[in-house]
């Protein structure tokens, strides 16, 4: 493979890293909506967009899956599994657990390598090992100092995880397989955005969306781009894995995280203590080593 092509791998590979690294950035623009609400959104903005480019194409594959009762159950449960990913992320961001959530996503290789190992009998090298180990001590770490684990993170690194291993199973492109997921999670945005989770019990309760008329137009402009900047990334990150070797790709997934970190601490001003410091420690020192471990 020639030079020119790497470069290109590596500039969608990049770039597909570092929009996802200030995601959330976009998302905190939205923190004046309900995040049930933005995630019911993203989900039918991203159906929008990614089926009517499919249907432009003649491309049916992300429909006829559906077919299949085996790969349609795949489809439904990764379609499970990403909507609750997306909405605990939002929700992290708008809360104040920016900090949190990209340590889920530093860890959340680490994960992978495991349910490699339990799943497909995937080998783990002795670096991995080591790695995964001290993740884990910074992860007992952290419950001495908070009492309690820090389970944003681990949700967003599990459910990342296991719908990782489910992807490895439904062969869809990436675009094909986003359209087949947001329309198998179509039915849960309808049901947020109809009340489920009301908080006076009624259900349906259509006025909960009535708020949004109060908002500013240049927020419902900003949420109305959300299925473009779900789409985008992905698709780069796509056009990348076909051109780069994977331990490449394993090198870059780490700046997603790193810029959600820096976002965390220095635009949005959380709290990071010397606890924290201590756990994030260990977690790089994790990351480095499974860096390391890539080369091997």
């Amino acid at each position: 493979m020639n030079k020119t092509s790497l470069g290109t791998g590596a500039l969608y590979g990049i770039t597909a890293y570092l929009l996802w690294g200030i995601l959330p950035l976009y998302w905190k623009l939205l923190s004046a909506l309900n995040p049930f609400h933005i995630l019911a959104f993203r989900i039918i903005f991203s159906l929008f967009l990614v089926g009517t480019i499919l249907i432009i194409q003649k491309n049916f594959n992300w429909l006829n899956f559906f077919k299949d009762k085996r790969d349609g159950l795949l489809i439904i449960l990764a379609a499970l599994i990403i909507s609750f990913n997306w909405g605990l992320y939002i929700w992290a961001v708008n809360d104040g657990h920016t900090i949190e959530a990209a340590m889920g996503y530093y860890i959340n290789p680490l994960i992978s390598v495991v349910l490699g190992l339990c799943v497909f009998r995937e080998k783990i090298n002795r670096l991995q090992a080591i790695s995964f180990s001290l993740a884990v001590i910074g992860v007992l770490i952290q419950i001495v100092f908070t009492g309690s684990p820090p389970w944003i993170s681990i949700g967003l690194a599990l459910s990342f995880g296991v719908y990782g291993l489910l992807k490895k199973t439904i062969k869809l492109s990436a675009l094909e397989s986003l359209g087949s997921e947001t329309l198998a999670a179509s039915p849960i945005s309808l049901l947020l955005l109809a009340g489920i989770f009301s908080m006076n019990g009624k259900f349906p309760n259509p006025e909960e969306l009535l708020y949004l008329r109060d908002l500013p137009v240049i927020t419902l402009a900003v949420l109305s781009i959300c299925g473009i900047v779900t789409a985008l990334p992905l698709f780069l990150f796509a056009k990348s894995v076909k051109i780069l070797p994977l331990s490449t790709v394993g090198f870059m997934q780490f700046l997603a995280p790193t810029l959600t970190f820096l976002t965390g601490v220095f635009a949005f001003h959380e709290t990071f203590t010397y606890h924290s410091l201590i756990v994030f420690g260990f977690i790089w020192a994790a990351v480095i080593i499974y860096i390391v471990s890539l080369k091997k």
